[in-house]
Order: structure tokens, then sequence, then C-alpha cells
């Protein structure tokens, strides 16, 4: 089952409550998406770091519920 765009924004921000979040659906099938996630947090942190809180907030969601995620970060 594919995961709404809504949800990956509330589990990003849930665990970076700073971030802003932008969710694009490549696809149009709620399957392959793209998300720019800026904070202030990251500030200061790797560009592979700032991928790992991201990617530890989708909890492990990546390969099933959510198939693709092109991801950017950048800091504020």
């Amino acid at each position: 089952m594919p995961m709404a765009a809504t949800a990956i924004e509330a589990l990003i921000v849930d665990a970076i409550p700073d971030a802003r979040v932008e969710i694009t659906d490549l696809a149009g099938d709620g399957d392959h998406y793209a998300a720019r996630v800026v904070a202030a947090s990251f500030a200061g942190v790797s560009r592979v770091e700032r991928t790992r809180r991201v990617y530890a907030a989708l909890g492990g969601r990546m390969g099933g519920e959510l198939h693709a995620l092109q991801l950017t970060t950048a800091a504020e």
C-alpha cells in the first residue's frame, strides 16, 4: 500500500520539528516521491548525517510502504 505525502511530511516534522518539508509525487502513483527538507538544526551537519536523520524519521518504511524517495536536504 502506498504512503501518503502527508504521512511522510508528518513523520519528518515529528522527528525534526524545525523542518520545512516539501513533498512532490513524482509519478502520480503515491509510490515515488521527492522530498526537500530544510531545517536550521541541519547547520553544521554533513549531508550524509542529514540524510540519516530523515531516513531515521521514516522509521524503516523505505523499501516497504515508501518505495522510492529522492531526497534533498539543506540547512536554513
